[in-house]
């Protein structure tokens, strides 16, 4: 073997450990990152804007896969915890899904039954009313008879909200009342039975039917004769 063939091996053997060299730093650093970041999980994340107390679908979210080191506490890893439940706030995109951005949606209790009506959006929501929220029914009645008083009174107290709508325009062929609101809000409420009665009758032959939100945990205890109110009665004062 001459000189310049002993060159070249030793050039070979010096590329070689090299290479070798190169590929014991590359797995150094992988296992590095290994070591600081971990194994990865399933997590989930918002895949657009969804607006506060809607109903969630798991078509609403898409599957990521991230470090389980990285990974909240609260992070949501399985899906089907959104069924039944609904947005406490609003939802933003990419946003990573976490357990207390949802709560079950509210359902009927024993002796409960559905009943949704429209409801003036100026004067009886305003963007407050919430599902789960309580709160009073008034509805104002104009007098039976010729020159009785208009009266305005609590039909039902405490009630239960389990679902608010979408704003709607009203059809003004519809509304018998005169110059009445031109939107209107469906609200679902949680009733017994004289309650909703009560509702739809309001509804029906009311002037005015009105919401007033209550404290959360402060329910209305009516004392007698808060059940009812006319003008009359401050002028007699």
């Amino acid at each position: 073997m001459n000189s310049r063939q002993r060159r070249g091996v030793i050039l070979l053997l010096l590329s070689v450990l090299c290479a070798f060299g190169a590929f014991a730093g590359v797995l150094s650093v992988i296992g590095d990152v290994n070591s600081k970041v971990g194994p990865e999980v399933t997590a989930y994340q918002v895949k657009s804007n969804i607006a506060p107390y809607t109903s969630l679908n798991p078509g609403q979210f898409e599957k990521i896969e991230m470090p389980k080191r990285w990974l909240s506490d609260n992070a949501v890893t399985d899906l089907a915890v959104v069924n039944g439940k609904i947005a406490v706030t609003e939802l933003h995109g990419g946003s990573l899904l976490q357990d207390d951005m949802i709560v079950k949606r509210p359902v009927l209790r024993s002796g409960e039954q559905e009943i949704a009506i429209m409801i003036d959006a100026a004067t009886g929501v305003a963007g407050k009313i919430n599902p789960g929220n309580l709160v009073n029914i008034f509805a104002t009645f104009a007098g039976e008879d010729e020159g009785e008083k208009s009266t305005s009174r609590v039909i039902v107290a405490n009630a239960r909200v389990l679902d608010v709508g979408e704003l709607t325009p009203l059809d003004p062929k519809r509304n018998d009342r005169g110059a009445g609101p031109t939107e209107a809000v469906p609200i679902t409420f949680a009733l017994n039975t004289t309650d909703a009665q009560r509702v739809a009758y309001a509804e029906s032959f009311a002037e005015h039917v009105r919401l007033a939100l209550l404290p959360e945990n402060s329910p209305t205890t009516l004392r007698p004769g808060e059940g009812s109110y006319s003008l009359d009665e401050d002028k007699n004062k």
